[in-house]
């Protein structure tokens, strides 16, 4: 299982800083992870203020491949 960014998640960077794998992209507004990259540790899960992060399993799966398309396109946002 690997997280999730949901449409909560609003020009908010808390969780890209302890994500030990860089797994976040950032676009626009939003963020995203990228479900290559993400080892499912949860740390960002208890890191994000507006419960915007999700495993996928408990996720919408429109939101789960929202993620997995825009991972592809979108930089990482901790560079």
């Amino acid at each position: 299982m690997v997280s999730v960014v949901n449409d909560a998640c609003i020009k908010c960077k808390s969780c890209v800083d302890v994500c030990p794998v860089d797994a976040f992209r950032e676009g626009d507004d939003m963020l995203v992870i990228d479900p290559e990259e993400c080892i499912d540790c949860g740390v960002c899960i208890a890191e994000c203020p507006e419960d915007a992060i999700q495993v996928d399993d408990d996720a919408d799966e429109k939101w789960v491949k929202f993620n997995a398309d825009n991972a592809a396109d979108w930089p990482n946002a901790a560079e």
